[in-house]
């Protein structure tokens, strides 16, 4: 199940593909001043992409009237970040593994299978229109083992 929000920065943007690169930015930004070392920065710079990307085109089927809300709270210990479309949702678990059998020759999947493997904690919301991701700070030495899908 999915946590609460975080208690930090909410943002809407359009449902465009190129509509959150600003807010991308500064997460990042943050994520740096919170000395964040390089290889956290970019699986939270994929994961936020794919995630962005797939609420634009499989949640909101690139509706222009439809919005994307990104809520995130950094800290020195962890990155969270919400991204919530305004579709229908989906069964995440409902996804083929991009790697078995004939899945390896098609496209879908791999979004959500490369933000499940650069990210610490992955969850959804029970429609399936929000994903709560979590990466901690490796610099911090408090990083909890992959727990599966489960969102604190």
């Amino acid at each position: 199940m999915l946590s609460k929000r975080p208690e930090g920065f909410r943002v809407v943007v359009e449902s465009d593909s190129s509509a959150g690169e600003e807010v991308i930015k500064e997460i990042l930004s943050q994520m740096k001043a919170q000395k964040f070392g390089e290889d956290d920065v970019f699986a939270v710079h994929l994961g936020i992409e794919e995630a962005f990307i797939n609420a634009v085109r499989h949640g909101n089927k690139f509706d222009p009237a439809k919005k994307v809300t990104i809520t995130y709270k950094i800290e020195p210990e962890k990155a969270e970040v919400f991204l919530a479309d305004e579709g229908d949702g989906f069964v995440p678990d409902g996804v083929p593994d991009p790697r078995v059998g004939n899945n390896i020759y098609k496209v879908g999947g791999r979004g959500l299978f490369l933000i499940h493997s650069y990210m610490d904690k992955v969850d959804f919301n029970k429609q399936g229109n929000c994903i709560c991701m979590v990466k901690y700070n490796r610099n911090k030495k408090i990083v909890p083992k992959k727990e599966g899908r489960t969102c604190q």
